[in-house]
């Protein structure tokens, strides 16, 4: 059989690349590469109705984190909180080590083989930023686990990835 290696262009689904391996997602319950930047969110470890907002920008390697109001996080000083250590292992859990070091432009890319390895090339400082963005990506895909069960077409899904084969 000759498939079309443009036949996807013309479908409303794509296949997409499953997770190097399975994630949990009570500590981390969304991350990715995004915006230039690994950018998620991450459960506070003592307070269960608070969130982090993280981010290690592309390039610059310039971090932040905080709530999702805005609130800066305790433990971020000169160098990542654990909340970033957090954010950048699920990476490696969902993307591996090699795509999210070559994502971020880390030096010696090649090398690294685990968060500690990532978090140690990282050149950047903290870098102000705002949480709304990626919060409320965060809240727009918990309203899709909302939805009620259907076979139907969604329409405003239209455009999300398949993890099924495309026929």
């Amino acid at each position: 059989m000759n498939a079309d290696p443009t036949a996807w262009e013309r479908r409303s689904v794509t296949l997409v690349v499953p997770p190097v391996q399975p994630r949990k997602l009570a500590k981390v319950p969304f991350v990715e590469l995004a915006d230039g930047r690994l950018q998620g969110v991450v459960s506070s470890g003592s307070d269960i109705g608070r969130v982090y907002v993280s981010f290690i920008a592309a390039g610059t390697h310039g971090f932040n984190c905080s709530t999702n109001n805005n609130r800066p996080c305790g433990g971020l000083y000169s160098s990542p909180c654990k909340h970033l250590n957090s954010l950048v292992a699920e990476a490696i859990v969902q993307y591996g080590a090699g795509r999210v070091a070559r994502y971020l432009r880390v030096d010696g890319a090649e090398t690294i083989e685990s968060s500690y390895d990532l978090i140690r090339a990282l050149n950047g400082g903290h870098e102000p930023g705002s949480a709304a963005v990626v919060f409320s990506r965060f809240l727009r895909h918990l309203g899709y686990l909302e939805l009620p069960a259907t076979t139907a077409p969604v329409a405003e899904m239209h455009w999300f990835p398949s993890t099924g084969a495309v026929r």
